[in-house]
Protein backbone atom coordinates (compact mmCIF):
# COMPACT_ATOMS: atom_id res chain seq x y z
CA UNK A 1 0.00 0.00 0.00
CA UNK A 2 1.31 3.06 -0.81
CA UNK A 3 1.74 6.35 1.72
CA UNK A 4 -0.03 9.64 1.34
CA UNK A 5 2.76 10.71 -0.21
CA UNK A 6 3.37 8.58 -3.11
CA UNK A 7 -0.46 8.19 -3.33
CA UNK A 8 -1.26 12.29 -3.84
CA UNK A 9 2.27 12.70 -5.77
CA UNK A 10 1.24 9.86 -8.22
CA UNK A 11 -2.43 11.47 -8.91
CA UNK A 12 -0.52 14.66 -9.69
CA UNK A 13 1.88 12.79 -12.39
CA UNK A 14 -1.60 11.21 -13.76
CA UNK A 15 -2.99 14.73 -14.29
CA UNK A 16 -0.17 16.03 -15.76
CA UNK A 17 -0.29 13.56 -18.33
CA UNK A 18 -4.11 14.14 -19.33
CA UNK A 19 -2.94 17.71 -19.43
CA UNK A 20 -0.22 17.43 -21.94
CA UNK A 21 -2.18 15.41 -24.16
CA UNK A 22 -5.57 17.80 -23.98
CA UNK A 23 -2.69 20.72 -24.87
CA UNK A 24 -1.57 17.95 -28.13
CA UNK A 25 -5.32 17.93 -29.10
CA UNK A 26 -5.53 21.50 -29.19
CA UNK A 27 -2.63 21.88 -30.82
CA UNK A 28 -4.47 20.40 -34.26
CA UNK A 29 -8.03 21.59 -33.63
CA UNK A 30 -9.25 23.32 -30.51
CA UNK A 31 -12.64 21.53 -30.63
CA UNK A 32 -10.58 17.91 -30.75
CA UNK A 33 -9.71 19.18 -27.07
CA UNK A 34 -12.82 19.56 -25.09
CA UNK A 35 -12.94 15.79 -24.53
CA UNK A 36 -9.69 15.18 -22.69
CA UNK A 37 -10.40 18.89 -21.14
CA UNK A 38 -13.40 17.86 -19.98
CA UNK A 39 -11.38 14.88 -18.75
CA UNK A 40 -8.71 16.75 -17.92
CA UNK A 41 -11.18 18.88 -15.45
CA UNK A 42 -12.96 15.73 -13.78
CA UNK A 43 -9.53 13.96 -13.01
CA UNK A 44 -8.32 17.75 -10.88
CA UNK A 45 -11.56 17.73 -9.04
CA UNK A 46 -11.25 14.38 -8.11
CA UNK A 47 -7.72 14.94 -7.01
CA UNK A 48 -9.07 18.45 -5.04
CA UNK A 49 -11.44 16.76 -3.33
CA UNK A 50 -9.44 13.96 -1.98
CA UNK A 51 -6.86 16.43 -0.36
CA UNK A 52 -9.82 18.91 0.72
CA UNK A 53 -11.99 16.53 1.89
CA UNK A 54 -9.90 13.92 3.48
CA UNK A 55 -6.14 14.70 3.82
CA UNK A 56 -6.67 18.33 4.75
CA UNK A 57 -9.14 17.67 7.42
CA UNK A 58 -7.21 14.90 8.87
CA UNK A 59 -3.97 16.72 8.81
CA UNK A 60 -5.82 19.96 10.51
CA UNK A 61 -7.35 17.85 13.29
CA UNK A 62 -4.25 16.38 13.97
CA UNK A 63 -1.70 19.10 13.72
CA UNK A 64 -4.32 22.17 14.81
CA UNK A 65 -3.14 23.74 11.63
CA UNK A 66 -5.93 25.50 10.44
CA UNK A 67 -5.08 28.52 7.99
CA UNK A 68 -1.81 27.41 7.91
CA UNK A 69 -0.64 25.55 4.40
CA UNK A 70 -3.83 23.38 3.28
CA UNK A 71 -6.19 26.95 3.54
CA UNK A 72 -3.47 27.99 0.85
CA UNK A 73 -3.49 25.09 -0.77
CA UNK A 74 -7.26 25.86 -1.09
CA UNK A 75 -7.15 28.93 -2.43
CA UNK A 76 -4.90 28.10 -5.37
CA UNK A 77 -7.23 24.68 -5.61
CA UNK A 78 -10.06 28.08 -6.11
CA UNK A 79 -8.11 29.44 -8.67
CA UNK A 80 -6.88 26.76 -10.88
CA UNK A 81 -10.88 25.55 -10.99
CA UNK A 82 -11.93 29.20 -12.44
CA UNK A 83 -9.03 28.32 -14.99
CA UNK A 84 -10.32 25.44 -16.14
CA UNK A 85 -13.77 27.02 -16.41
CA UNK A 86 -12.02 29.44 -18.60
CA UNK A 87 -10.24 26.83 -20.55
CA UNK A 88 -13.97 25.26 -21.45
CA UNK A 89 -15.08 29.24 -22.51
CA UNK A 90 -12.10 29.32 -25.01
CA UNK A 91 -12.92 25.94 -26.57
CA UNK A 92 -16.67 26.93 -26.61
CA UNK A 93 -15.62 30.46 -28.65
CA UNK A 94 -12.72 28.49 -30.48
CA UNK A 95 -10.07 31.07 -29.39
CA UNK A 96 -7.21 29.15 -29.59
CA UNK A 97 -4.95 31.83 -28.35
CA UNK A 98 -7.04 32.41 -25.02
CA UNK A 99 -7.05 29.37 -24.92
CA UNK A 100 -3.39 28.69 -24.91
CA UNK A 101 -2.91 31.59 -23.09
CA UNK A 102 -4.96 30.07 -20.00
CA UNK A 103 -3.47 26.75 -20.28
CA UNK A 104 0.40 28.54 -20.06
CA UNK A 105 -1.00 30.13 -16.86
CA UNK A 106 -2.76 26.86 -15.77
CA UNK A 107 0.29 24.79 -16.02
CA UNK A 108 3.05 27.58 -14.54
CA UNK A 109 0.48 27.35 -11.14
CA UNK A 110 -0.27 23.44 -11.37
CA UNK A 111 3.33 23.06 -10.98
CA UNK A 112 4.15 25.41 -8.41
CA UNK A 113 1.10 24.45 -6.30
CA UNK A 114 2.41 21.18 -7.25
CA UNK A 115 5.89 21.33 -5.74
CA UNK A 116 4.64 23.47 -2.54
CA UNK A 117 2.50 20.31 -1.87
CA UNK A 118 4.35 17.65 -2.75
CA UNK A 119 8.24 19.18 -1.30
CA UNK A 120 6.35 20.78 1.89
CA UNK A 121 2.80 19.71 2.29
CA UNK A 122 2.63 15.69 1.69
CA UNK A 123 5.60 15.34 3.56
CA UNK A 124 4.46 16.68 6.84
CA UNK A 125 1.04 14.77 6.10
CA UNK A 126 2.88 11.94 5.92
CA UNK A 127 5.02 12.40 9.00
CA UNK A 128 1.77 13.43 11.05
CA UNK A 129 -0.36 10.47 9.62
CA UNK A 130 1.48 8.01 9.20
CA UNK A 131 -0.10 5.57 11.97
CA UNK A 132 -3.57 6.70 9.57
CA UNK A 133 -1.77 6.21 6.37
CA UNK A 134 -3.56 3.02 4.96
CA UNK A 135 -6.88 4.21 6.13
CA UNK A 136 -6.83 7.45 4.44
CA UNK A 137 -5.22 6.36 1.03
CA UNK A 138 -8.31 3.54 1.32
CA UNK A 139 -10.92 6.46 1.55
CA UNK A 140 -9.21 8.63 -0.85
CA UNK A 141 -9.74 5.42 -3.29
CA UNK A 142 -13.09 4.78 -2.53
CA UNK A 143 -13.92 8.94 -2.40
CA UNK A 144 -17.38 9.75 -4.60
CA UNK A 145 -16.62 13.08 -6.17
CA UNK A 146 -20.09 14.84 -6.10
Amino acid sequence: MSNIKEYLTNDHRRCDDVFAKMEDKANNKLSDAKELTLEFIADMERHFQREERIVFPEFETKTGMINGPTEMMRQEHSQMRNLMQQLLGAIENDDKDKFFGLSETLMILLQQHNMKEEQMLYTMAQQHLSAEAQRIVEMMDSLVVE
